[in-house]
């Protein structure tokens, strides 16, 4: 029932690829350049004059970092705060009093802070799977996760000229090619928000089906899928979309819709990228350390040995067998002198 849907999206993001120069993958793009689609609260008149109510509004009302917008009721008898989606503004998404905890809980959850740490860590995608915990959805879950690692594998993304003035990134991760999963319990009470987001517009996803959603850029969501049928093929075409080259800028001409995220994204992308040349400076190699020159050890015998043994001649002779022989050799020069001098006759 989706595939033609995702057949004519990609047919026409083809054809728009001819002539469009950027070569920057969709998902960076979006994450780039694509400012998030805002959800309506609708608060009662009442909460004007609760001052605790009004106290945890003020902030959201004066710049608030999440992509939500405050109106009040105009109907007198509204007792009730509502949530209203990023796309019609029509589906109820939440109904209740107004308090710190459900303010909360609105805002923010466990799951949003995991896919907010994985696009900010640079992730290409992250395939939220909301599981029913049964074992069929286990089983499809994990056939799911083995073909998004091999999709990885033999992905590529465009070729990046840093010349080009038409595909210059942005502030924040570095781009890269990677493919996450994320499992979420459908039945969990901090993620019924979460879980109504990503389902998006009513009748796609019936409650508590077991499905996934491909979530890119700011919070974007790609679409919504019942695990039996999102396929091999539907998992590979919503997956090299994301990756290829953007043909398509306007945010408006392609399908999805947001979900509801408190970040202030500029800074957030900043800090982002601050981080990434913090973290090149300090991973590049350090100096080689200088070479050690060997050192020459001269022995020297100690003087107990040196004592002990004679000294000898350049050949190898002792000293005092020369001095010996030198003494011989004296004496019997001294003795033959003396005996010619006796043996000449006297002349007087």
């Amino acid at each position: 029932m989706l595939r033609p849907g995702l057949l004519i999206l990609f047919t026409a993001a083809l054809i728009q690829a001819q002539t469009c120069a950027c070569t920057i993958p969709v998902f960076r793009y979006a994450l780039d350049r694509w400012e998030t689609d805002r959800f309506q609260l609708i608060v009662p008149a009442s909460a004007s004059h609760n001052d605790p109510v009004a106290d945890l509004l003020r902030p959201l009302r004066a710049n608030g970092r999440a992509n939500l917008d405050i109106t009040t009721a105009r109907e007198p008898g509204v007792s009730q705060a509502t949530l209203l989606d990023s796309k019609t503004r029509q589906q109820n998404l939440w109904s209740g009093s107004l308090d710190k905890a459900s303010l909360d809980a609105l805002l923010d959850s466990p799951g949003r802070q995991r896919i907010l740490h994985h696009i900010l860590a640079g992730d290409s995608i992250i395939w939220v799977i909301v599981g029913d915990g049964s074992p069929e959805g286990e089983a499809e879950a994990g056939r799911i996760e083995k073909r998004l690692k091999f999709l990885e594998n033999v992905a590529s993304l465009p070729i990046q000229d840093p010349n080009d003035p038409d595909s210059q990134l942005g502030p924040g991760p570095a781009l890269m090619l990677k493919f996450t999963t994320l499992r979420i319990d459908a039945k969990d009470p901090a993620e019924q928000i979460l879980v109504s987001m990503l389902a998006g517009p009513e009748g796609r996803i019936a409650r508590g089906q077991a499905f996934a959603a491909p979530v890119f850029g700011r919070g974007r969501v790609l679409g919504a899928w019942p695990l039996q049928q999102l396929d091999d093929a539907t998992l590979e075409e919503s997956s090299m979309f994301l990756v290829g080259r953007c043909s398509c800028r306007v945010k408006n001409e392609n399908p999805g819709w947001d979900l509801l995220l408190n970040v202030d994204w500029e800074k957030a992308l900043k800090e982002a990228g601050e981080s990434r040349t913090a973290t090149t400076q300090t991973a590049e190699p350090p100096a080689p350390a200088p070479l050690k020159v060997p050192e020459t050890v001269v022995s020297k015998p100690s003087p107990s040995v040196a004592s002990a043994q004679p000294a000898s001649s350049p050949e190898g002779i002792p000293q005092s067998t020369i001095l010996l022989a030198t003494s011989a050799l004296l004496l019997g020069a001294v003795g033959l002198l003396l005996f010619r001098s006796r043996g000449k006759p006297n002349k007087d």
